[in-house]
């Protein structure tokens, strides 16, 4: 055989169908992430899927729109083996578990007949993940069975399912919640048996409403709650006053904008949802090169030669901004070899150590540049032979630093290493709901993301609560007219996330004594006002 008539066989994919569990990100297997990650293709019905997809699917990743109204099982079948022959990872998305939840087996048989590798990889169920976040168990010591119904597939047979006291998960309801509790009751269930619906469940959307059989339907109405829902009944329902852990969370729902670039706002925001808020990020400043680069040029051509004892990081960009430069002159870490870092916290310690570099001096008590210079070492003619200091900063910096050091004995070269300028405007939703009181709280963690934050956007309206990070911050914020409600008592981003959390849980403490319902303060009667101090 000729080279000529050689051929190469293409290699096979694979087609993957996942469940993805019930709605929370953070509930996705490891196994579902590892597929996601390496998928070529990412498949079904993906409006539902979107913070899924946003967590763990690549980008150059090809998105392929399934809709089961308009595709059948056979047609999506061919769809997917068309791509997998083409030698391409396919991954299927399913809520909840494929089997149990996503009605995958006619989708799988179909898909069999294609002759192409495929897997199943089971999610966290809707029925049992629901629940729990809602505060439901589904078996007690006294009750020891639960059964799950899927309406959604058709109208089960009512009378099998009032015997005994089982606890039963509906799921797969959208309407007609009340001809449901009717026809259990009719079949033989107490009427007054515990039950309760849940929506977007393991979301920082969910709601959950209590009653009986004879009132959940109206109450779910006068809530005005929309569906689809999970129905559980039966005696443990109950204990969910109790047990109740996910919508109790001190910033449950609450709505929090967050004026930091998406790099600088991932901890903070991390740390809201934790506490169940809804973290936005906006930026408020855009990083930009020095508009007179020989500056910078020139400390890292002393840095090599030896011109300083000390180099003094006090941001992430600044770290960023000389390692650019280094990439640009072809040097790495060893260029710092005999010089002694500082970084202003941890944060920053942590991006210097990424670079191979441990810093020797990081503040154990404020992260700023007052706590930098309390634990700054006095420059001593005898142990230190050279006494100049590289800072390099933000053009906007204060000279607190500079001047600490000058006092100290060192010799400072201070220089712009970046700049950092207002951001555009942030799009006209945003704009309007922080003008009119759609945002519950703003975090601000600098005086520089007030001030950006009121010229890009506005105002906060008077109802949102204000958490600053410290002093300072605190003082911009009132300087532009703003009350701050929280104010923790170390200026770092643990502390500011924990503050506003414990005011949440203080405000929802009060509403629940005095009787009133929990609300969060986007929710205010239109009528109330704050005023700054």
């Amino acid at each position: 055989m000729t080279a000529k008539n050689k051929t190469t066989k293409k290699l096979q994919g694979s087609v993957s169908f996942v469940g993805v569990g019930p709605g929370d990100p953070a509930l996705v297997t490891l196994r579902a992430k590892e597929l996601l990650g390496r998928a070529d293709v990412v498949a079904g019905e993906l409006a539902t899927f979107e913070p899924v997809v946003a967590a763990y699917v690549s980008e150059e990743a090809e998105r392929l729109e399934l809709t089961e109204d308009a595709v059948t099982p056979a047609e999506a079948g061919r769809v997917l083996a068309k791509h997998a022959k083409d030698g391409k990872h396919v991954v299927r998305l399913y809520v909840g578990d494929p089997f149990l939840d996503g009605h995958a087996s006619e989708h799988v048989a179909a898909f069999v007949r294609q002759h192409v590798p495929f897997e199943v990889t089971p999610g966290l169920p809707v029925a049992t993940a629901v629940p729990t976040y809602s505060g439901t168990p589904l078996t007690t010591a006294k009750v020891r069975e639960a059964r799950v119904i899927d309406v959604s597939a058709g109208e089960p047979e009512w009378e099998t399912l009032a015997e005994g006291s089982a606890t039963l998960v509906v799921t797969g309801v959208t309407d007609g919640l009340k001809d449901i509790t009717g026809l259990l009751v009719k079949a033989g269930r107490d009427a007054s048996t515990p039950a309760s619906v849940t929506t977007a469940g393991t979301t920082t959307e969910q709601r959950t409403i209590a009653g009986t059989l004879e009132t959940l339907a109206s109450e779910v109405k006068s809530a005005r709650l929309a569906g689809p829902y999970v129905l559980v009944v039966g005696p443990a329902v109950a204990m969910r006053d109790k047990l109740s852990w996910f919508e109790t969370k001190p910033l449950f729902g609450w709505r929090v904008l967050v004026p930091r670039t998406k790099e600088q706002a991932g901890v903070l925001s991390k740390l809201l949802r934790q506490y169940g808020a809804v973290p936005e990020e906006v930026p408020t400043i855009s990083v930009e090169p020095p508009r007179n680069p020989q500056q910078l040029d020139r400390a890292i051509t002393g840095l090599v030669t030896g011109r300083y004892q000390w180099v003094a990081f006090t941001s992430v960009n600044a770290v960023r901004a000389v390692r650019e430069k280094f990439e640009e002159y072809g040097l790495d870490a060893r260029a710092f070899a005999g010089l002694k870092i500082a970084a202003v916290g941890e944060k920053t310690a942590e991006v210097i150590q990424a670079w191979g570099i441990k810093p020797d001096l990081v503040p154990t008590g404020e992260h700023s540049a007052r706590g930098l210079l309390e634990e700054w070492p006095p420059y001593d003619r005898v142990l230190d032979p050279i006494n100049r200091v590289f800072l390099p900063r933000a053009d906007i910096a204060t000279e607190t630093l500079v001047a600490g050091l000058v006092e100290l004995g060192w010799e400072v070269d201070d220089v712009t290493a970046y700049r950092t300028v207002r951001a555009a405007p942030p799009p006209a939703p945003i704009r309007e709901a922080i003008k009119t009181g759609k945002f519950d709280a703003v975090a601000f963690t600098s005086s520089s993301t007030v001030r950006n934050l009121v010229g890009i956007a506005g105002k906060p309206h008077a109802t949102t609560v204000i958490a600053a990070i410290g002093a300072q911050t605190a003082t911009t914020a009132e300087e532009h007219g703003l009350r701050v409600d929280v104010q923790p008592p170390a200026p770092s981003i643990e502390a500011l996330a924990e503050a506003l959390a414990e005011f949440g849980e203080a405000r929802r403490s009060a509403q629940i004594e005095a009787g009133d319902p929990v609300t969060k303060p986007s929710e205010r009667k239109a009528g109330a006002r704050r005023r700054a101090k």
